[in-house]
């Protein structure tokens, strides 16, 4: 497993990172408990050092079972805080009074000292304007109780925000339907040595071309609110663009191509995947390729035909 830096941080971290919100049976409905086990454990044993959660995946069992997990020599865990799941309903809040109480949990779960990176959860402009909450979370690095702090953005303008802040770690969405962000903060995270994380790197398995446009998702996942049928049917006639490139004899499918464009941006510290098998583990390990991972011709021509059917990069 090959690793990079994390933008200024100490850590060098696996380019393949393993994310645990599918895992927690949040998001995609029920998960088959044994089967968590055997994907952290598959995860740990092929090299990837780089976990990623937050307080709210099963109201804290994902954290409380990676705490138990996961080998503390050789891993990292980066968790997410700021949304109060006791309120009613519940709410974003970055205020340090609850902050602190948030990180406290989130240190008692994980079982780790110090915590490794702790990421605000979706913040907006607002929240990372005041003052007292990026003290709190600065306080936390100097005082040795965690090693980088960040934000999970949602947005270029939160991104950006988050790096003036002084983030040391962004993490955002980022993949061929979704990477205009990325690329509009790019200057931004190089000039600042920002560590990049990059979620939803299949679009949620969109990017698997595995579905029809009549694809119907069952009740408590997330994906049957996230796109109309109308949406769900563009999103799927776009993936035309990705095929060709899904041709040649080291790639094979359109999740590889997807796989590959995101781990072909060196400003990527972590590609952060969300299996939930084994056997989904193992394809994408196996389908991730090796560095160039895709040729800049390749990126090139890509990019091209992704703006041509109205994928804006």
């Amino acid at each position: 497993m090959r690793k990079r830096p994390l933008g200024k941080t100490s850590l060098e971290v696996s380019e393949l990172g393993l994310g645990t919100w599918g895992l927690s049976g949040d998001g995609y409905g029920p998960v088959v408990l044994p089967e968590v086990d055997r994907v952290l454990d598959r995860a740990v044993a092929s090299g990837v050092n780089l976990f990623d959660t937050a307080d709210v995946y099963g109201r804290g069992a994902m954290e409380k079972k990676l705490g138990a997990r996961l080998p503390k020599d050789k891993t990292y865990v980066v968790t997410k805080i700021g949304t109060d799941l006791e309120a009613s309903p519940a709410q974003k809040r970055f205020d340090p009074s609850y902050l602190r109480v948030a990180f406290e949990r989130s240190r008692e779960r994980l079982d780790r000292s110090p915590l490794d990176i702790v990421l605000l959860h979706n913040p907006t402009e607002h929240a990372l304007a005041r003052t007292e909450t990026v003290a709190f979370m600065k306080e936390l690095e100097e005082r040795g109780l965690v090693r980088a702090w960040g934000v999970s953005a949602g947005s270029i303008e939160v991104g950006r925000a988050a790096i003036r802040a002084g983030a040391k770690v962004l993490e955002l969405a980022y993949n061929v339907f979704i990477a205009k962000d990325l690329h509009a903060l790019s200057a931004d995270v190089k000039e600042h040595g920002v560590g990049v994380l990059a979620r939803s790197v299949l679009a949620h398995g969109l990017l698997t071309g595995h579905w029809s446009p009549e694809r119907e998702f069952y009740s408590g996942d997330h994906r049957a609110d996230r796109w109309s049928q109308k949406e769900l049917a563009k999103r799927i006639q776009q993936l035309d663009a990705l095929r060709p490139f899904s041709k040649a004899e080291d790639v094979g499918t359109l999740r590889s191509v997807a796989l590959r464009f995101v781990l072909a941006n060196q400003l990527v510290s972590s590609a952060i995947l969300g299996p939930r098998s084994v056997a989904q583990f193992d394809q994408l390990e196996r389908e991730a390729g090796e560095p160039p991972y895709l040729k800049d011709t390749v990126m090139v021509e890509l990019a091209a035909r992704l703006t041509a059917v109205g994928v804006e990069i």
